[in-house]
């Protein structure tokens, strides 16, 4: 009745069930019994092991390419094996994905995977990041779905290939507002990482441009506190257009 569809003419069933849910809360509906019991919490420990190749890749980068980073839709027949890889190869494993995001899987010239790359909602607010752009809360709701967080990046163990991640970073960002167009059907301006400063040193994000601009406080999304509850991490930006900070502050 509402019309409620995103850019590219998808109904927004998640934004509408979370709506439900919080006016629910408030007491203002009250919704019918749960047919059956959320899976949200235990999906992603049901991911199936897929078969691959681990033999080490120890070698230039030029001997790989050309390198295939196309993005997956649902469906993909590699969709799984993504999955799975993030699942058993990343220290924070795979989560559930929230609002709009695109999934990339690396594979060199014999199709032997590399890499996975997951772009998903920016933090809906960090203090460093607003400042640099010079958003007021209101420009920030307007604009932050031009914002995405790159939340996982996975170079696989058994890849030992210089300067790989680096040129991942530049290819992908220099695709991701196209490609992220076709599938949601508006661009993106501005990227943002968290990097746990304890386990990582953010050189592979400095060495392709990206801006290093301030610490997180260690509060958590949904912290109704000011107690730090998480690691303190760096942010960084990657800007995808010249004028970034006055397209985001319009």
């Amino acid at each position: 009745m509402w019309g409620w569809r995103n850019a590219v003419g998808r109904l927004k069933d998640m934004a509408c069930r979370t709506l439900l849910l919080k006016l629910e809360a408030r007491g203002q509906i009250r919704l019918p019994p749960r047919r059956a019991a959320s899976v949200n919490g235990t999906r992603n420990r049901l991911v199936r092991e897929v078969p691959h190749d681990q033999s080490l890749i120890h070698c230039r980068l030029q001997a790989l390419r050309p390198l295939e980073m196309e993005p997956l839709v649902q469906g993909h027949s590699a969709m799984g094996l993504f999955k799975f890889l993030l699942q058993r190869y990343h220290y924070l494993g795979l989560r559930n994905g929230v609002g709009q995001n695109l999934k990339y899987l690396v594979r060199d010239r014999s199709g032997r995977p590399l890499a996975c790359l997951l772009f998903g909602s920016a933090a809906w607010r960090t203090r460093p990041r607003d400042t640099w752009i010079g958003w007021n809360p209101e420009q920030r709701c307007r604009h932050l779905g031009l914002v995405t967080n790159n939340t996982r990046f996975l170079i696989l163990p058994w890849v030992r290939v210089p300067h790989l991640a680096t040129h991942l970073l530049g290819e992908i960002t220099a695709r991701l507002s196209a490609d992220w167009s076709r599938k949601y059907g508006h661009p993106i301006h501005l990227v943002e990482t968290f990097v746990e400063r304890t386990r990582f040193q953010g050189t592979c994000y400095r060495a392709a441009g990206w801006l290093r601009i301030g610490l997180t406080t260690g509060r958590t999304r949904n912290d109704p506190g000011h107690q730090p509850k998480a690691a303190i991490k760096e942010i960084y930006l990657k800007p995808l257009l010249r004028d970034v900070r006055r397209r985001l502050a319009a």
